[in-house]
């Protein structure tokens, strides 16, 4: 049920995303010109790019090529061998994510000087447009639905990267440090909870 565009190296794959946007990406690692982690640190630091869900496919299963497919940006990592089934389901859920959500449950979308348009995957501070990844939007949402709440990082690894919580990883950290510094002036709405995690702060203490 998907149009599928095939590329058999990376320089071709990119241009045909720079060309026409994908709703996904499906991206092995080895590739003959250059390695899939090159291409995704490419599409994700381009802001023509960055929003497009990346799911990685590898026969390296072990947990630090996890964990270096997440810090790039990927949305999920997919191991050989799979089953066909199964990666049609990863895809179905990785544009699930990126779906508008339904008007009956619809999130928070504001606090203080942020603002998320959900059915646009768009971010304002201040009213300032900010460039966020699929991943780190979809870590800023979190955050805003909780907020007031402390989250650990075991929660936020499994509810954001769908990953074990008892995975050894600077991952969240990582990202969390990277969206405060995209978020200039709304940075401080996210609170380091010492020993525990983050919290986002309410201003209006709702």
């Amino acid at each position: 049920g998907f149009e599928v565009d095939v590329a058999a190296d990376a320089s071709t794959a990119l241009q045909r995303v720079k060309e026409h946007a994908p709703e996904a990406i499906l991206l092995d690692l080895m590739l003959p010109d250059l390695s899939g982690t090159e291409v995704a640190r490419q599409l994700k630091s381009s802001t023509k790019t960055a929003q497009i869900p990346i799911i990685m496919l590898t026969a390296r299963g072990d947990e630090v090529d996890r964990v270096v497919g997440f810090e790039l940006g990927a949305d999920d990592y997919i191991v050989k061998p799979f089953s066909v089934r199964e990666v049609v389901l990863r895809v179905r859920a990785v544009l699930r994510r990126g779906a508008p959500e339904d008007p009956a449950q619809k999130q928070r979308d504001t606090l203080g000087p942020l603002k998320l348009d959900f059915e646009a995957h768009r971010c304002f501070v201040d009213g300032e447009e900010i460039e966020l990844t699929a991943l780190e939007f979809r870590l800023l949402a979190t955050f805003l639905e909780r907020a007031g709440r402390v989250q650990t990082r075991e929660q936020l690894l499994r509810d954001v990267w769908e990953m074990a919580g008892d995975l050894q990883t600077r991952t969240v950290d990582t990202h969390v440090k990277r969206l405060r510094e995209k978020l200039k002036g709304g940075r401080d709405l996210i609170e380091t909870v010492r020993g525990l995690g983050y919290r986002m702060a309410d201003p209006a203490g709702e």
